[in-house]
């Protein structure tokens, strides 16, 4: 608006010039006062040319239009017995754009914000462009809780009509949010309602979560989340009726005040199913949550109304519309639903179009999909190829929409969105942990060669205890149904000798080839063969009966290994958990053609459940069990152990079991581990599942045999945290029951990265 009005005034400010001259023909035009902007801008810009009649009207005209190119602050026409002089006064030229004060942002980020205003070095100043530029970087600072930020500008002029902008920032500091009062609450109490927000008053962990720090959009769902809180607690009436931000006159501390009314609990009296049914009704009556005298809970009725859809959407009534109306009763605070269920038309899906893949092949995509093109649609069978998809881990977002067939009311296309990102990678890896002290590893790995979907990777660790080298490729659909082939060669070295927790060392080296074979959405089987060489290395303190394994069956051992393995996974997360259960059982045993005789059985079996709003009760078991066959031994470096951050946390890695004459640990073919952890937020981030506390109680063995008397307890607290630098994990346990034997370290921890 301000450039509108300055150009109407420069407008007219040389009208009178435009019509001070008598109509004449052009017999030429002259520019002068140019010094950047080259003749022909604006003789392309002018209405007339050489053998017209310069008019008054004309000449309005083309002051008008060079005026509107926003180079010129001042334009000038004057007639030169026939000659067209133009006569401009240029704009001045951004030479510099100088940032000083910023700490919060990076210049390069700021000089990004500048120039979507279309503020940047080369391009023609002006000053309202500069304004904006000043307030949509006090903008940024807002955002960021810097409430004070003040800005100032300078415009140093230079030769050749140009400038230097300078911005000097004074950042202030970050204004915290000092409290958070609700008025209106008389049901729950004000620590209720505020342990539901994510918005804080600063505390323990404020300093990372920032939650500390006031947030419009946080805000926003802080207060959905106490709206649902009283719907799911039956006050179908509760109200918002107004939120106050202000600011301390420092601008250094936030109040927030929320203003509500709760209303009355309702019970239901009532709720009834009408409309169209093309599934028996017995079966939407079942997928209602909500029964006749609960209190009301919003959630639940969601819940319903959602299964009820999905049902219906399962057999191809993708539009199917099921509301929910309630008939209130104040007098008796109950409240009846009516849901109405309209199925709409049955579709198929005509057509499934993917797009934004630009590497990966679309069979490794379409082969995910449970949905198939031409059957009824299913929004089971599209939901589950959605997470099939995104579980590849070839992109970084995939979309899923279902748009109607123009023309065609009975059919559907599902268009698939995928956003690729690198999945190539070259990686350094550290990590730290309380017993093998420093580990590096390193591997270059391609998880869609070539956008196969093949995965391709050369990996190293070595640490004081493990070094491991290992090339590994893997075709996931080897066959047409999602029978996985994949390939291992590796190189182990086991020497726990160097920490003084056993009196041996082996090199293996291996070549090996496996399979998976998908039984169902949830359970796998998998099986493999592989060859193997073992070299033992004993010393002078190695207990006699394992030098007599040496002695006897020689240093060097040939093993021909064989795996077999079931698996189900039906939780809700690989990384955090929270709810189903996990089984995994593992067989891996000798075959005859090698030197060995023996086999190896492992169970491990886990259960997740959610606990209240954010915690998580696990419970977990582990079974071994490992013998020779044939007459022979179990090689002594089959032995399992136990103890340690990922096992018995309180004892040492290796610190329960069985010991040589030196207290060294030398393992055992049975194992018993169990563990109950319940995990729960870590105060102040409550809504960050990435950093969680537990109280946990673990139990263990190794033996000879399956003996419950020699189990050894343990309890304690742990910290999780999958942290800017890799998974770290702390734990501070204390044995309950402990042998004279054994070796204890209650602190424990590992720490890895990739970077």
């Amino acid at each position: 608006m301000k450039r509108l009005l300055l150009a109407v005034l420069f407008l007219l400010a040389y009208v009178p010039a435009a019509y001070s001259f008598e109509p004449f023909k052009i017999q030429d035009i002259r520019v002068e006062g140019i010094q950047r902007t080259d003749a022909g801008t604006i003789f392309g810009y002018l209405p007339v040319k050489v053998g017209d009649v310069m008019t008054p009207e004309k000449a309005t005209a083309s002051i008008k239009l060079l005026f509107g190119t926003g180079f010129f602050k001042d334009v000038q026409l004057e007639d030169d017995n026939g000659v067209l002089v133009v006569v401009v006064q240029e704009r001045p030229a951004i030479a510099s754009i100088d940032i000083r004060g910023s700490k919060e942002f990076d210049k390069k980020k700021l000089l990004e914000i500048f120039r979507s205003v279309g503020l940047q070095e080369g391009r023609i100043f002006d000053q309202s462009l500069l304004e904006r530029a000043k307030q949509d970087l006090k903008n940024q600072y807002i955002s960021r809780g810097k409430y004070g930020v003040e800005v100032e500008t300078t415009v140093n002029p230079l030769e050749r009509n140009r400038v230097a902008l300078n911005f000097n920032i004074l950042e202030g500091a970050v204004a915290k949010i000092r409290a958070i009062n609700i008025v209106g609450n008389h049901v729950f109490s004000d620590d209720d309602l505020l342990d539901l927000m994510v918005l804080r008053t600063p505390g323990m962990m404020t300093w990372y979560t920032k939650n500390d720090q006031y947030s419009r959009q946080k805000l926003a769902a802080d207060l959905e989340t106490i709206r649902s809180f009283y719907l799911n607690q039956g006050y179908l009436n509760f109200t918002i009726d107004s939120t106050q931000v202000s600011l301390s006159p420092d601008r250094a501390n936030v109040f927030i005040t929320i203003n509500v009314t709760e209303g009355e609990k309702y019970t239901v009296s009532k709720i009834s199913l009408a409309g169209d049914f093309p599934v028996p009704e017995d079966q939407l009556r079942a997928l209602i949550k909500l029964k006749p005298g609960d209190v009301f809970d919003r959630q639940k009725l969601t819940e319903s109304t959602k299964l009820i859809s999905d049902r219906l959407g399962d057999d191809g009534y993708a539009f199917a519309q099921v509301n929910p109306v309630p008939d209130i009763d104040k007098k008796k605070r109950e409240v009846a639903f009516t849901i109405y269920v309209d199925p709409g038309r049955r579709v198929y899906v005509r057509r499934i179009n993917i797009a934004g893949n630009t590497t990966t092949k679309d069979e490794v995509i379409r082969r995910e999909f449970r949905q198939m093109e031409g059957a009824w649609y299913s929004q089971s069978k599209i939901n589950r190829s959605k997470v099939r998809v995104d579980r590849l881990g070839y992109f970084s977002d995939v979309n899923v929409e279902t748009p109607p067939v123009p023309g065609s009311p009975d059919q559907v296309d599902i268009d698939m969105t995928v956003k690729e990102r690198p999945t190539g990678s070259i990686s350094f890896g550290a990590g730290v942990s309380s017993v093998e002290k420093l580990i590096l590893s390193a591997s270059i790995s391609q998880n869609n060669v070539f956008g196969t979907g093949n995965a391709l990777s050369l990996g190293l660790q070595t640490g004081r205890i493990n070094r491991m080298i290992n090339l590994s490729y893997t075709n996931p659909y080897w066959t047409d149904d999602g029978v996985s082939r994949g390939f291992d060669l590796y190189s182990r070295r086991f020497n726990p000798s160097s920490l003084n927790l056993s009196t041996y060392a082996t090199n293996t080296d291996g070549l090996g080839i496996r399979f998976g074979i998908p039984v169902s959405e949830l359970d796998t089987i998998s099986t493999g063969l592989s060859v193997e060489s073992t070299d033992i290395e004993v010393f002078s303190a190695t207990p006699q009966r394992f030098r007599d394994f040496v002695t006897q069956y020689g240093s060097v051992n040939v093993g021909v290994i064989g795996t077999l393995g079931f698996s189900r996974d039906g939780r809700d997360s690989t990384i955090t958990p929270t709810s189903g259960p996990y089984q995994r059982v593992q067989t891996e045993i000798a075959l005859p053609g090698g030197d060995l005789r023996y086999y190896r059985l492992t169970y491990l079996g886990q259960r997740f459940w959610p606990i209240g709003r954010n915690g998580t009760l696990q419970i977990s078991g582990t079974v071994g069990y490992a013998a020779g066959y044939e007459g022979n031994p179990l090689p002594f470096f089959k032995n399992f152990y136990a103890g340690g951050v990922n096992s018995v946390r309180g004892f040492y890695t290796f610190g329960i079991g069985p010991r040589d004459e030196y207290g060294l640990a030398i393992g055992a073919p049975r194992q018993l581990l169990g563990n109950v952890e319940y995990y729960f937020p870590f105060p102040g981030a409550d809504k960050d599942r990435s950093l969680r506390l537990s109280a946990f109680v673990d139990a263990g063995m190794v033996d000879n045999t399956y003996n419950f008397g020699v189990l050894r307890y343990s309890t304690g607290f742990a910290l999780n945290w999958f942290s800017p630098v890799g998974p770290l994990k702390l734990s501070f346990g204390v044995p309950l029951k402990k042998e004279p034997t054994d070796r204890l370290q209650r602190i424990q921890f590992t720490l890895g990265t990739i970077f």
